[in-house]
């Protein structure tokens, strides 16, 4: 699948303005400062395709991008960012939600960490969300260049041992150290994608 060539389909407030759902789709979702909009940008190759912004919280629609027919990426609103209002939190979390567990076409969900920083209380939100759905979860732990190998394994294994308290026999839940900057681990994001896309 050439990820060269995916083009911006539409924006959605909520789950009702979505395009059809039919196909495949796999969802790119993160605290708002994890590097979501960069990853997406180096996957396709297109540093303007997600936009990225110095200020935390811009992403607060559902944006959909066509890979080929039928086969969808999407960027899902940050979360966790401090200075967006309640009400807007609140509702951001509805949309969430609903997105996650009532969309029938997502096949997977790409859950984006800083690496310093992994499994904060929303990241563990959105791991249940998706667990209610019985869908697959895929974790990039971000910004992998900030730290040195030794950690960067030690922080990897780390995640892992808390995927498997979790998930015991690892069907849904993995792992993976990703550099937006470096390209680190851009091969495996690109074939677990191919997969799950050619899943249906």
């Amino acid at each position: 699948m050439n990820f060269q060539t995916v083009k911006f389909l539409l924006s959605a407030q909520t789950l009702q303005q979505c395009p059809e759902d039919t196909g495949c789709e796999v969802a790119f979702a993160g605290r708002s400062n994890a590097g979501k909009s960069s990853a997406i940008n180096t996957l396709t190759r297109n540093k303007g395709l997600a936009r990225t912004s110095k200020t935390p919280g811009r992403t607060q629609l559902i944006n959909h991008f066509e890979v080929e027919a039928g086969k969808r990426l999407v960027d899902l609103p940050g979360y966790g960012y401090a200075k967006v209002p309640k009400a807007v939190k609140a509702k951001w979390d509805q949309n969430l939600a609903e997105y996650l567990q009532m969309r029938r076409s997502l096949t997977g969900l790409i859950l984006l960490m800083d690496i310093r920083h992994p499994l904060r209380d929303y990241d563990q939100q959105m791991l249940n969300w998706a667990a209610q759905a019985g869908l697959p979860v895929h974790i990039l732990l971000t910004k992998a260049d900030k730290l040195k190998r030794g950690p960067a394994t030690n922080a990897l294994l780390g995640v892992e041992k808390l995927l498997r308290d979790m998930d015991p026999g690892c069907t849904l839940l993995s792992a993976q150290v990703f550099s937006s900057l470096k390209k680190t681990g851009l091969p495996e994001l690109e074939q677990l994608l191919n997969r799950w896309l050619c899943s249906r």
